[in-house]
């Protein structure tokens, strides 16, 4: 057990470091520290994985203590590790200390050096936490950390207004989410007397599919699900949260923030699986969400907007997969995902840094001669995206299509169309940003240099997974075992609904070469308009009809302001002028004003002469006299 504390508490130790004494450290000293924390948390996990694999390590479901008492119910701080929790580990550990090593190198002329690293630092504490709770409490104080850090992280820059309002905008819809988390957790705990895993498992072991109780429990943890992990209509936090520095970005983007609404409906699939309603809604969500979020990102030209709303498409895909019952489907998108999005938020980065800030990718081009390491690594990351064989997306993306066919054709041709938007839009990215002239300062091309090593080893080592990633999930049809589905089976509850091994093999073959066939006409396409013809993202004021409004972000944002952002600023303003200004400190005021003018007369008296204090005094006492007479 003391091996799995270590997993949560080296990186607490390494915030603990870097907030109180990391300004007296230097860089590099406070930057090792933060990273070798994750590091050594990373090594731990792949101790406890590589003895999942080979057999000799069995499930630990712990207690460590009792936490909270009170009538008939106790519920205990516990861990949980199990196939898909230390899935999650590998991830959020492995990919973590990738991110704290570029971050070295990366922030390394910013003045916050130290409390950026501790603040990363506490964001995979307590995602880590979230990870290996084994009851939904102690998810949940890890649910709120990362929302926390989240806020802390897209906020860094806290000089900025704009960033403290995007920072403001994540913390609060996730709120709104955490509502729904919250009401589920008091319905769970009062019918079913437990927030445990293991323990509601066994009760739920004889509820009737579709029970009003499940049902409703199972809509208000996914409105949590939606929140943090940005669906429709929770979604709009996160393209904002680009205002972060770029590795806070591909943190929350692969490893965190977002993949936590994924791990908790996995984690809770005993209970899912008794909600088909939920399920079939939670699907079209997840299609709905895929599709409206690759649509905005085929006209937007920041290169870290075009990646966050690529995000938001492929977590639609991921609970698309689960609303159609293909768990371990959607765990596998998760990881791959984690790969090739990590590395693209970097490599973005690297362009970033190269371009002293720059992130219009009409004001790039040509970058490919100075840049090759980021260049090879971002196409590497894009042809996985894409789907294109055999990157890691491609067995993925497939899966997740193949068990969507099997369930709901019409499903199925939406998220396909989803498919092929993304392949056409992040081409439209690498041939705007890396091929042709380059459309920048002659000051920015004068200086165009590759990222240093601390930034592009992270780079390479992502790529190489994003490339090799899918051999975990090697399709069973062609004659290979599935080894991801096969680590995860003991966590997965029967599921009566799944479809996932529905379809003939001749079924399969067409679907996934009609889907890889999809991705290459895209790429090609964007190929021929973008690099061939050399052509340019319009300017916005050339935009019109429906490429305007897309641009726009179909005025979400504006509606969202309008219909709740404005109501409650008036609100908060009549409660301020009428609440604080005149009741509140009208209180306040006239209480002083009453003490002022009390005292001003009082002062009178005080008038110095000795023989007035005699003749009060003298006069007191007879009072005191005469009123114990009378009495």
């Amino acid at each position: 057990m003391l091996s799995i504390y270590l997993i949560i508490l080296l990186p607490l130790i390494g915030f603990l470091i870097n907030a109180f004494i990391g300004n007296k450290l230097s860089k590099t000293v406070s930057g090792i520290i933060g990273s070798a924390a994750i590091f050594g948390s990373f090594v731990l996990s792949a101790v406890f994985f590589a003895g999942f694999l080979n057999g000799s390590q069995a499930r630990i479901d712990q207690n460590v203590f009792e936490w909270i008492s009170f009538g008939n119910f106790s519920i205990s701080f516990g861990l949980l590790l199990d196939q898909l929790s230390v899935t999650w580990l590998m991830v959020v550990t492995g990919i973590g200390s990738l991110i704290h090593l570029y971050s070295i190198s990366y922030m390394h002329d910013d003045e916050g050096f130290s409390r950026f690293f501790s603040y990363l630092n506490l964001f995979i504490f307590f995602m880590l936490l979230l990870v290996l709770g084994n009851n939904f409490l102690v998810m949940f104080i890890g649910w709120e950390g990362v929302g926390l850090c989240s806020y802390l992280l897209i906020g860094f820059w806290f000089k900025n207004q704009d960033y403290n309002n995007a920072a403001k905008k994540a913390f609060i819809m996730n709120r709104v989410g955490d509502l729904g988390f919250l009401i589920a957790m008091f319905m769970i705990l009062y019918f079913l007397k437990s927030l445990n895993f293991g323990e509601l498992q066994a009760t739920l072991a004889t509820m009737e599919v579709n029970h009003a109780l499940v049902v409703t429990i199972t809509m208000l943890l996914f409105v949590g699900a939606m929140g943090k992990s940005a669906q429709i209509p929770l979604y709009t936090w996160l393209p904002d949260a680009m205002a972060g520095p770029t590795p806070v970005s591909a943190l929350i983007h692969a490893a965190t923030m977002v993949t936590a609404g994924i791990y908790m409906f996995v984690r809770a699939n005993f209970l899912f699986v008794l909600a088909p309603e939920t399920l079939q809604f939670i699907s079209f969500v997840g299609v709905a969400t895929a599709l409206f979020a690759a649509t905005i990102g085929l006209l937007q030209n920041d290169i870290k907007k075009v990646l966050a709303y690529s995000t938001v498409s492929q977590l639609g895909l991921m609970f698309m997969a689960l609303g159609v019952g293909a768990f371990s489907s959607g765990v596998f998108h998760v990881v791959t995902h984690a790969f090739f999005k990590a590395c693209l938020f970097l490599g973005a980065g690297s362009v970033i840094h190269a371009l002293h800030g720059e992130q219009d990718i009409r004001n790039m081009g040509g970058l490919k001669k100075w840049m090759p390491i980021t260049f090879w690594t971002f196409m590497i990351s894009s042809l996985a995206i894409s789907g294109i064989f055999p990157f890691s997306g491609f067995f993925s993306k497939d899966e997740i299509l193949a068990a969507t066919f099997a369930h709901n054709k019409v499903i199925w041709g939406i998220a396909s169309l989803a498919s092929l938007m993304t392949a056409f839009y992040m081409f439209r990215l690498v041939f705007l940003t890396f091929t042709g002239s380059f459309r920048g300062t002659e000051e920015q091309k004068h200086h165009l240099h590759e990222s240093p090593a601390l930034i592009t080893l992270p780079l390479v080592v992502l790529a190489i997974l994003a490339a090799v990633g899918g051999l975990m999930g090697l399709p069973e049809f062609l004659g290979f075992h599935h080894a991801l589905q096969g680590f995860l089976k003991p966590i997965m509850a029967v599921n009566p609904h799944a479809t996932e091994h529905a379809l003939s093999h001749s079924t399969e073959y067409m679907l996934m070469g009609g889907a890889f066939l999809g991705a290459v006409l895209s790429i090609a396409y964007a190929y021929v308009k973008y690099a061939k013809n050399n052509a340019q993202p319009a300017a916005e004021g050339q935009l019109s009809g429906l490429s305007k409004v897309v641009y726009n972000k179909y005025y979400v944002d504006e509606i969202y302001n309008l219909l709740f952002v404005a109501p409650a600023m008036k609100l908060s303003e009549i409660f301020h002028d009428v609440v604080d200004r005149t009741f509140v400190d009208g209180t306040v005021n006239w209480s002083g004003k009453i003490a002022v003018m009390v005292g001003g007369q009082v002062r009178k008296i005080q008038s110095g002469s000795i023989g007035f204090y005699l003749l009060i005094m003298v006069l007191s006492v007879v009072s005191i006299f005469a009123y114990a007479f009378l009495r």
